[in-house]
């Protein structure tokens, strides 16, 4: 009987990150303590907390909603 190996490519599809206060996609890990790791800073708005989205279709939304915010002020 054969076996026939699974092959796997090694490559790990990494999800987009977005901000989820103004959607932008410059977002990273905030350096410094390493009780920060699951803290993210947006480059865009300012944004600094540990939530953040990985739906595209949202994040469109929230950036428009965003740039009609700061429009307004």
């Amino acid at each position: 009987m054969e076996r026939t190996k699974k092959k796997h490519s090694g490559t790990k599809k990494r999800a987009v990150k977005f901000c989820p206060k103004c959607g932008s996609t410059d977002i990273f890990f905030a350096s410094g303590l390493p009780q920060l790791r699951s803290i993210w800073d947006c480059r865009k708005c300012g944004y600094r907390g540990a939530l953040i989205l990985e739906d595209g279709k949202l994040a469109a939304k929230l950036e428009e909603e965003y740039a009609k915010r700061t429009v307004q002020e």
